[in-house]
């Protein structure tokens, strides 16, 4: 394999931007396309003549592609290419959702889906990594990428729907599918031409820890990624529940007031993740960090006991606390990992967050089977948080004084 001169290697600063701005729109794009499915399918029970549960089994395999793909994109892009593992995501999942619309029957629709789920599994190792390299200001570039899936999650039933009353579940799928498949070609273009090159070294190297802080922070930022998990995915599964139970008397009857209200608080904390990335640029990242954590200790105790508008604003605190602290916490996993295992750590990352679901809602389900309310519940998710804060302290120092970081290196290496 030839090796281009030092100089057509290092990419330029308009790659820089191409990459971000790829980044951001694809995290938009990869969880509403992932999300298509859990709305349209309640038009499919009407055309197929086929119930609910039936109907639903189909995305079985492509949320699970969604968490089994991960680690495997992680290191493909670290191996081979996250510019051109970014271009596989959108051609992968845009073409997925165009089957999914074309689709003639149940078995072609769940292969499509699952072809969808396994593009859509590249996002989150490949983005976050090609982002953090290519970001003069990670903090800020990490709280916009936030915003930007935030955006996403909260369209996801909108855009689905919308177009199904409009046109048809077919275009619902392939509408956007289309978007994805064009931005794939875009960006191929882009990188087939040289425009967006590989970048092989952060555009802001970082100081070098030394193994021991690498090591100590793996097992750290291990148990409380872990716990944040439970946390977030236990707070989204239970929230219009527990705000159906608690606020019934003045949301009205019906799904949508809880529904809406649900909607508001996460949308509400979506601005929060741009406060944390500022934050998370100008300050300690393990003193931010930590202190997210310490805010949800007393907020989820309080949401143990409270209601009506105080139980909305101490939510709030919680998701927006939770939020504040992603910018931090990837940072963190970004400063304490080789860049050549970068994707593969976030890969890794996602794991933790994709098995912390299913035991989030197992955890939800116990405790109501066996008090038919959340007391308990957030008791316990208030006493993760204390255990995720205790073993932050143990984090490393990373505003600790570091030798002299060496300029970035040819991208050939």
């Amino acid at each position: 394999m030839s090796h281009p001169s030092a100089s057509a290697a290092l990419p330029s600063p308009t790659s820089a931007r191409l990459s971000v701005g790829f980044a951001w729109v694809g995290h938009t794009l990869m969880h509403i396309v992932s999300a298509l499915f859990l709305t349209i399918v309640l038009a499919l029970e009407t055309e197929w003549k086929l119930s609910y549960d039936e109907l639903i089994r189909l995305w079985t395999l492509g949320a699970f592609m969604i968490g089994l793909g991960a680690p495997l994109a992680g290191w493909l892009g670290d191996r081979w290419s996250s510019a051109g593992m970014m271009a596989v995501f959108y051609l992968m999942t845009g073409g997925g959702a165009v089957m999914a619309g074309l689709s003639d029957g149940p078995e072609m629709l769940m292969w499509s889906l699952a072809l969808l789920g396994l593009g859509a599994s590249i996002y989150h190792p490949v983005g976050m990594a090609w982002m953090m390299a290519n970001a003069e200001n990670r903090g800020k570039a990490m709280g916009w990428l936030g915003l930007f899936g935030t955006f996403g999650v909260a369209t996801a039933a909108i855009v689905a729907g919308s177009l199904t009353d409009w046109l048809n579940w077919r275009m619902a799928f392939i509408i956007p599918g289309a978007i994805c498949l064009v931005m794939g070609a875009a960006l191929a273009l882009l990188i087939m031409s040289g425009i967006v090159q590989d970048r092989h070294a952060d555009v802001k190297p970082q100081p070098k820890p030394s193994r021991g802080d690498v090591v100590r922070a793996f097992f750290v930022l291990s148990l409380t990624m872990v716990c944040a998990g439970l946390i977030f995915n236990a707070m989204q599964v239970v929230l219009p529940k527990l705000f159906e139970a608690r606020l019934g008397g003045w949301l009205g009857s019906g799904t949508l007031g809880v529904g809406g209200l649900v909607t508001a608080v996460y949308l509400i904390a979506a601005l929060p993740q741009m406060i944390g990335g500022v934050l998370a640029d100008r300050h300690s990242l393990k003193r931010v960090y930590m202190l997210c954590l310490l805010v949800q200790i007393p907020m989820m105790a309080a949401v143990a006991v409270l209601a009506d508008l105080p139980l909305v604003a101490a939510a709030a605190f919680v998701v927006i606390a939770s939020q504040t602290q992603i910018p931090a916490e990837n940072m963190l996993l970004a400063r304490y990992t080789p860049d050549k295992h970068r994707g593969l750590a976030f890969g890794a990352k996602y794991i933790l967050s994709f098995g912390a679901g299913p035991l989030a809602v197992q955890l939800v389900a116990w405790v109501y089977e066996r008090t038919g309310e959340f007391t308990m519940l957030y008791l316990t998710l208030s006493a993760l948080a204390a255990l995720a804060f205790a073993a932050a302290l143990l984090l490393p120092d990373d505003r600790r004084k570091a030798e002299p970081v060496a300029e970035p290196l040819p991208a050939a290496e």
